[in-house]
């Protein structure tokens, strides 16, 4: 069993989005990646708060978030560990409520058709890079 490096994670202060999206946003991202495998242990909450230097109620609500995702367990004691890549079964109007709000932002930004594609591929390509 792997452990993670909070190197891989960032926090930005100065956003407007919670600490906790933003550390359950990223670790989504590590687990799109492949970065986060199944069986991999997360750091218990505490260390993973003064590593980041957040309060350990943001990272605990952030494992709470993943967990209620079915995308991690912590058991109490014992830590989190990865369980899946997957969120499990949803449906195509909810994956595609935060593409078309993200495609939104972009459309609105004036971007050309040919460039929000480009983007849309670089991400996805750099989302599910060695990915089979």
């Amino acid at each position: 069993m792997h452990t993670l490096s909070t190197q891989l994670l960032t926090i930005d202060t100065a956003s407007r989005r919670p600490i906790y999206e933003q550390l359950a946003e990223g670790l989504k991202e590590l687990l799109a990646r492949g970065e986060l495998r199944e069986g991999v242990a997360l750091p218990p909450v505490r260390q993973l708060a003064a590593d980041l230097g957040v309060n350990l109620n943001t990272v605990a609500v952030a494992y709470r978030q993943l967990q209620s995702e079915g995308l991690i367990a912590v058991r109490h004691g014992s830590g989190a560990v990865v369980l899946s890549r997957t969120t499990g079964e949803q449906s195509d109007a909810a994956l595609r409520k935060p593409l078309r709000a993200a495609l939104t932002q972009l459309v609105l930004s004036g971007l050309p058709h040919s460039r929000i594609m480009r983007m849309i591929n670089e991400e996805l390509n750099f989302l599910t890079k060695g990915a089979k």
